[in-house]
């Protein structure tokens, strides 16, 4: 038989040719794309199945992605949801195991120091739980308004195993101890008290601005009605604004006190963040932001430049911001008054003086502002 034309046999043997490089090009790139090396979303997830294995498994259930029953969500531009919790969580993990260390469906550990310890040193927002928490066993219904608004409620309101006072007068009577405690004399709310006269009892100092000529600086006059005081103790302050048809919402923590039951128990609402969390607040949308003591010099400038932006950002424009009694030694004034100018309020009025109330060598001052987010210009 005669041999195929030299044409056709050099046909056939670049077809086979083809057809190795073919095959050789496709087992590389099977190769490459199923090496765990060269997938990133493979090593990740590995990664990140060794990370969970040494978690608790409730706050990996808490914070992992869960599918949403009917898919992809435009809004969102997903499928799925990620539940948040605070990025700090995992670096305390004992404390993070006994907080998350619970049977589901029953009762929650009875750890409120515990769950702020955590929350203050940045797990926040906390992971949420499947339990139920402790309460009162015999509850006392909240007084009818406006009594509650300077009554101590019953002391049956609160579940007091946090806290060293069992009592509503304890908290009181404590204003006479020499021990120091935060905010030590607000609980006391009757008559005669400080905490009666704050804000709105002429004081000789100018460091003391009065409710109602704070008011009477919004523009226009009436255009306060909702707003935040960020460290709010026992809620004085937003008890104050509330006879004044204002609705303030306080934070506070509860820092060996029920400060949150008080808060709530006087008819006003408390708000259980540190002042390291971006406020829960859209942008442009208070009129008031008002802080007595906590924002001071013990946050760190830059933390304290992000909050102050923070404000900026949820005052609508020409808010008020109320800065009370920023504590801070004289050394440190420029750095500080640096801080709030580079934000861009209007200063509607400044105050700056000593702090008296201890040894004139250390040098202690205060700064009360009411500051103003620009009508126009808000950048």
């Amino acid at each position: 038989m005669d041999s195929p034309h030299p044409r056709y046999r050099s046909r056939s043997i670049n077809n086979l040719i083809f057809l190795f490089v073919l095959l050789l090009s496709n087992l590389i790139t099977f190769l490459l794309f199923s090496s765990p090396s060269s997938c990133p979303p493979c090593s990740a997830s590995s990664s990140t199945s060794a990370v969970d294995a040494a978690l608790p498994a409730e706050f990996v259930a808490s914070t992992s992605a869960q599918l949403l029953p009917f898919g992809h969500n435009h809004n969102m531009g997903s499928d799925s949801i990620h539940p948040p919790s605070g990025l700090a969580c995992p670096l305390f993990p004992d404390d993070l195991t006994a907080f998350m260390s619970y049977a589901v469906n029953g009762s929650c550990p009875d750890d409120e120091p515990l769950a702020q310890r955590l929350l203050l040193r940045g797990c926040e927002p906390l992971p949420r739980r499947r339990c139920r928490p402790a309460a009162p066993s015999d509850p006392a219904p909240p007084l009818p308004f406006p009594d509650s608004l300077w009554s101590l409620p019953p002391d049956r309101s609160v579940h007091w195993s946090a806290y060293s006072c069992k009592s509503f007068r304890c908290l009181v009577d404590r204003k006479h101890s020499p021990a120091f405690d935060d905010c030590k004399d607000c609980f006391d709310i009757l008559d005669g008290s400080r905490e009666r006269r704050r804000w709105v009892v002429h004081s000789d100092s100018p460091l003391d601005f009065a409710i109602d000529e704070v008011l009477a600086a919004a523009d226009p006059v009436g255009s306060v009605r909702i707003g935040l005081d960020i460290g709010g103790g026992s809620g004085s302050f937003a008890v104050r604004m509330r006879e004044r048809n204002v609705t303030i919402v306080s934070t506070t923590m509860n820092l060996n006190g029920p400060f949150s039951s008080f808060v709530a128990a006087r008819g006003v609402i408390p708000l259980y963040v540190s002042v390291s969390q971006r406020l829960p607040f859209f942008d442009n949308t208070l009129d008031l932001v008002h802080s007595m003591h906590v924002l001071s010099n013990w946050i760190p400038t830059t933390l304290l430049h992000f909050i102050v932006f923070d404000v900026y950002r949820v005052l609508r424009p020409g808010g008020l911001f109320w800065l009370d009694h920023f504590f801070f030694v004289e050394h440190q004034m420029e750095e500080y008054v640096s801080v709030i100018e580079s934000v861009g309020f209007k200063k509607i009025r400044w105050e700056v003086g000593r702090k008296l109330d201890r040894d004139p060598e250390l040098k202690e001052m205060y700064i009360s502002a009411l500051l103003q987010k620009p009508l126009k210009n808000s950048w």
